[in-house]
C-alpha cells in the first residue's frame, strides 16, 4: 500500500527541518515565478517521468503545488517508486503565496 505524509501548510518549515526533507515544487514555470518556498527543487508534473533521477531518493519529498491536487499525484508516484513522499496539504495559497 502507498503512504503519503500529508503536512499542515502552516507546518511545513518545521517537517523538512525535522526531517532533512527535499522540496519540491511540481507546478508549472509561470506559476514558480510567483514564488516557491525557499530551497525548493522546480520540477512540473508533466516532467516527473523524464527527470525523477534529479530527486534524491536518501531522504523525504515535500511535494508542493497551488492547492494540493498535482502535488498529491506526484507524492503518490513517488511513494509508487519507493520514495518517502508527503504533500503539503492545501498547497501555496493555504499560505497565501498564490491565488
Amino acid at each position: 500500500m502507498i503512504s503519503i505524509t500529508h503536512v499542515p501548510a502552516t507546518d511545513w518549515k518545521s517537517w523538512v527541518s525535522e526531517n532533512d526533507a527535499t522540496i519540491l515544487d511540481v507546478r508549472e514555470p509561470n506559476e514558480w515565478s510567483q514564488g516557491t518556498l525557499p530551497g525548493a527543487m522546480l520540477i512540473s508534473q508533466g516532467e516527473i517521468v523524464e527527470r525523477i533521477q534529479e530527486i534524491p531518493k536518501d531522504r523525504p519529498v515535500l511535494c508542493i503545488c497551488r492547492s494540493a491536487s498535482r502535488s498529491n499525484n506526484v507524492a503518490a508516484f513517488l511513494a509508487f517508486n519507493d520514495y518517502e513522499a508527503a504533500n503539503m496539504a492545501g498547497g501555496m495559497k493555504a499560505l497565501g503565496m498564490q491565488a
